[in-house]
């Protein structure tokens, strides 16, 4: 018995030497990544913004801190209210949330080649033949029983580093799509204030509107007053009813628009349009001082130019593993279990078998399909640097834009103040003239007409100021910075139900208080 043990011993040791060999081989040559190293692609970068205001304030190191809740600058309670709703049912953020745990789990998948598949089987057949004769020999049926029990381990080492090219690549997808992830969570929140900023200040023009049928409407009492003195003309009652009523249809058409704005809102914070309703309330807030990063800064502050960086790096990894292609692979495989035709002698040790090797394989013609896919590789990975390139010069556009943006309306606001000023003060001296009769009504409409569209313009740019400064806040990248990519991305949106059809509106439910950044969203490693 113990010879036999050591005869077994000394064949199986050749073949364990053999795949103990191949695999310390194939372990010094996984080392041996193929394909090139990823660099950030170079992308010309300003040394400060052109449309910069002098004493325009530039962002300190510690402005660069995560600011989390952006939105609480501006102190509106329903407008904070209206953010944290967004963040938990907005299903544009879910859909980019459900993105994110797939490009997750996609790192898993390709972390998984790094390993070797084992598998096990166990199976039981029963057979038999016929009789058959041949002449004067005849054979009986005969039935015969196979019971099995297998177990199987494959391993295909990492040679040429595609395996790791393709985990480095799904990894930069992952940070691709947590980029993707806080840029559509950060364009929703910027267009949701901007939404927001716009309905209030069409709130501030259907005040002015009626003011102005309420002056208009006194304006038609003392023409009908000066007609039935006999001093002005039944031309005079018409003209004044013609203002007054086109007035009122002006008030009636702002409606419209903020109608829909408000219809807007209400499915940016995942709420049905016809249980949602904001009440009206006039825009009186200006724009808060926005400190402004360093150009250099933008890079890291931006969540779309770190997305398409890591798409970059990304399209970088897939040349190396096209390239990985053209090299050899290497298997090492074993298999071994217990094989009877009596399954009460399954588990027995003359029941044993087992298998052993590794296995190198080789393309050695494949008409250019290799060649051709690292050429398709290498021109992917072409356009995402001429993307990230794009991306990052539509960025400082888009800061450009909005500091000019800001910069010219502070002016404008201005200049425009004093127009009103000084259409009220025209209008004041032309109707105590006219009820002097020292001048006709047309003077009046005239004067009125100037007034009301000179207070029209001053709302209209002081809702500009607003959209403009939370561009701005925006193109700045809000709150973010490039290192969250690292991290989890903490509560993300999913699909919320919809209220039931007798839900107050959100003004009714009571405003909660914007919560401090020590309570923003938790993010863990």
């Amino acid at each position: 018995m113990q010879s036999d043990r050591i005869s077994r011993a000394r064949m199986l040791a050749p073949r364990v030497l053999t795949l103990a060999v191949a695999a310390a081989l194939a372990t010094l040559l996984a080392g041996c990544a193929v394909g090139p190293d990823y660099k950030r692609p170079a992308a010309e970068i300003p040394a400060s913004y052109k449309e910069a205001a002098p004493g325009w304030k530039v962002a300190q190191p510690a402005d660069q801190q995560d600011r989390g809740d952006w939105w609480t600058i501006y102190q509106d309670p329903q407008l904070n209210a209206l953010e944290e709703k967004l963040n938990t049912a907005n299903q544009t953020i879910a859909q980019y949330a459900a993105a994110y745990r797939q490009a997750r789990a996609l790192v898993g998948e390709a972390r998984a080649a790094y390993f070797p598949t084992i598998g096990a089987s166990a199976g039981a057949t029963r057979s038999g033949t016929g009789s058959s004769s041949t002449g004067s020999t005849s054979s009986r049926s005969g039935v015969s029983n196979s019971f099995n029990v297998q177990l199987d381990a494959s391993w295909e080492p990492d040679l040429w580093g595609s395996v790791t090219r393709s985990v480095n690549a799904q990894k930069a997808g992952q940070q691709g799509a947590a980029a993707d992830l806080a840029n559509a969570r950060l364009s929703a929140q910027a267009t949701l204030a901007q939404t927001y900023f716009s309905l209030r200040a069409l709130d501030a023009t259907q005040q002015l509107l009626d003011e102005t049928v309420a002056a208009y409407q006194r304006s038609l009492q003392l023409t009908q007053n000066q007609y039935a003195a006999g001093v002005a003309a039944r031309s005079d009652v018409i003209q004044a009813q013609t203002q007054l009523q086109s007035a009122q249809a002006a008030a009636i058409d702002n409606g419209v628009q903020r109608a829909q704005d408000e219809h807007a809102i209400a499915v940016l914070v995942g709420e049905p349009a016809s249980t949602f309703s904001i009440p009206p309330m006039p825009l009186t807030a200006t724009p808060p001082a926005v400190p402004a990063q360093m150009p250099s800064a933008l890079l890291e502050r931006r969540p779309d130019i770190a997305s398409a960086e890591r798409k970059a790096a990304a399209a970088n990894e897939q040349i190396g593993v096209a390239i990985a292609a053209f090299f050899p692979s290497l298997t090492l495989s074993a298999s071994g279990g217990f094989e009877n035709s009596v399954f009460s002698q399954l588990l027995t040790a003359p029941s044993r078998f087992w298998t052993l090797g590794p296995q190198l394989a080789a393309t050695i013609f494949d008409a250019g399909l290799r060649k051709a896919q690292t050429e398709a590789a290498r021109a992917a990975y072409d356009a995402d640097v001429a993307t990230y390139r794009l991306t990052v010069l539509t960025a400082f556009q888009d800061v450009e834009d909005n500091l000019a943006s800001q910069r010219i309306l502070e002016r404008e606001v201005v200049v425009q103040q004093q127009a009103v000023e000084s259409a009220r003060q025209a209008l004041a001296i032309v109707t105590n003239e006219y009820k002097a009769g020292t001048v006709g009504y047309v003077n009046v409409l005239t004067a009125q007409t100037t007034a009301f569209t000179a207070e029209q313009k001053l709302k209209s740019i002081a809702g500009q100021r607003m959209v403009s400064s939370v561009g701005l806040v925006k193109a700045l990248g809000g709150g973010w910075d490039a290192s969250q990519m690292n991290r989890e991305t903490g509560d993300v949106a999913a699909p919320a139900p919809l209220p039931a059809s007798s839900a107050t509106p959100v003004a009714q439910n009571g405003v909660t208080p914007a919560p401090s950044q020590q309570q923003t969203q938790t993010q863990s490693k």
